[in-house]
């Protein structure tokens, strides 16, 4: 089992322009069989979100809008509130988030790479 963590998200709540601010996750398989990945969300003042899966399909790339991810109960992250991520997969696979931040005219991306821990 592989872990990664992702300590700082934040979906900004306000978009200026054309471009909607928001974040996704990169994922990167590069093995022969699909990967399943299951993602937890943890926040300061609530509790968190669990049961949210995914497969990312052999030797393929997976593109997925952070504000998309929906848990079984049908809670999603909410905007303008700080979170952390953790991704366990069978399979060790490449994570990544990029943020877009366009709340103001000159528009920020950021981009991180998942910490791999031991489980």
């Amino acid at each position: 089992m592989f872990q990664w963590l992702i300590a700082d998200g934040f979906i900004p709540d306000t978009s200026c322009g054309r471009l909607e601010s928001h974040e996704s996750l990169c994922i990167v398989n590069p093995h022969s069989r699909d990967a399943l990945i299951k993602i937890e969300i943890f926040f300061e003042h609530r509790e968190p979100i669990s049961g949210i899966e995914l497969v990312c399909p052999a030797r393929r790339t997976r593109h997925i809008r952070v504000d998309q991810l929906t848990a079984p109960s049908g809670t999603r992250i909410p905007r303008g509130v700080p979170y952390a991520m953790a991704l366990t997969s069978e399979l060790e696979i490449g994570v990544q988030l990029s943020r877009l931040d366009s709340s103001q005219a000159q528009l920020a991306l950021m981009t991180v790479s998942g910490i791999r821990i031991g489980v």
